[in-house]
């Protein structure tokens, strides 16, 4: 019976006529059921084709590398991609072509970066990596590193065109920059110039 204004709890093992086994089926029932809703988390803020996190998953986990690089007054350096000439692949070689040069330069982020940097497809052929405690980094560099490993991919993969990509970075300025969302705002216009 329910009493007004008592506080009603339901335990998994409060029911006294559950035998054992059926206290640890209910278990594994709840564990399944949290187990999914975690996938379907991860699902939901990551890009299916690429494997990397989602605009969505991107600015939640960046966030919190800025979050926390504010706090130990440490820098913090976003790069943002895009692939050249990504229409012209589509359009002569076809979508499942470009889904691939997608996949392979997302191939290519994931290993060329630090576990600890986080890495994302934003929109179509756009990607980004927040490089957290790192300022102002050399882009030559890292365009030369990336470039090495698409090159040893684009030789192995005799593919019709090579991929090749745009690379630029804005230094986190806690004060310009109260938000991930404003460091992608400047990104994006820079990408469009």
């Amino acid at each position: 019976m329910l009493i007004p204004g008592k506080s009603h709890q339901t335990s998994v093992c409060a029911d006294p006529l559950r035998t054992p086994l059926q206290e640890r089926e209910l278990l594994r029932d709840l564990a399944r059921q949290a187990e999914q809703e975690v996938i379907g988390v991860q699902m939901a803020s990551m890009d299916e084709l690429t494997l990397l996190s989602n605009q969505h998953g991107f600015i939640a986990l960046a966030q919190l590398g800025l979050n926390v690089c504010q706090q130990l007054g440490r820098p913090a350096t976003l790069l943002f991609f895009n692939l050249d000439d990504f229409k012209r692949i589509n359009y002569l070689f076809g979508r499942a072509e470009g889904d691939d040069a997608l996949k392979t330069f997302a191939d290519v982020l994931r290993i060329g970066f630090r576990e600890n940097d986080v890495i994302g497809r934003l929109q179509g052929a756009t990607f980004a990596a927040l490089l957290t405690g790192t300022g102002t980094v050399d882009i030559k560099a890292i365009k030369v590193r990336l470039e090495e490993m698409l090159d040893e991919r684009n030789a192995t993969v005799h593919r019709g065109y090579d991929i090749r990509f745009g690379i630029g970075q804005i230094e986190y300025d806690s004060v310009l920059h109260g938000s991930i969302e404003v460091l992608l705002a400047e990104a994006q216009t820079v990408l469009r110039r």
